[in-house]
């Protein structure tokens, strides 16, 4: 596997941020290695900058029922979406 783009941009990061990444466990320090950069993902698979492809093992708990990218799920997203003026809390006058 090919690891030259999430390597330089990994480095880029260690510049930006204690450890390169927002979370100790991202950062592979206790299994050695450096963190890739995902760039998009699809159904139980994640792909990488380089192109490399992950079947996610750790996906979160929408993704392990549904999948990244359901074409269900976005579209009802998408639709959902487009009746909103705004996201975020609700204050009464």
């Amino acid at each position: 596997m090919n690891h030259d783009i999430s390597r330089s941009l990994f480095h880029k990061a260690l510049a930006l941020m204690p450890g390169g990444v927002n979370s100790p466990v991202r950062a592979f320090k206790s299994v050695g290695g450096e963190p890739f950069f995902a760039k998009r993902a699809e159904g139980a698979y994640l792909f990488d900058v380089d192109g490399n492809r992950y079947l996610d093992f750790s996906s979160q708990l929408m993704n392990v029922n549904l999948g990244h990218g359901h074409p269900t799920l976005v579209a009802a997203i998408q639709e959902a979406a487009g009746r909103l003026a705004t996201i975020g809390p609700f204050h009464a006058n």
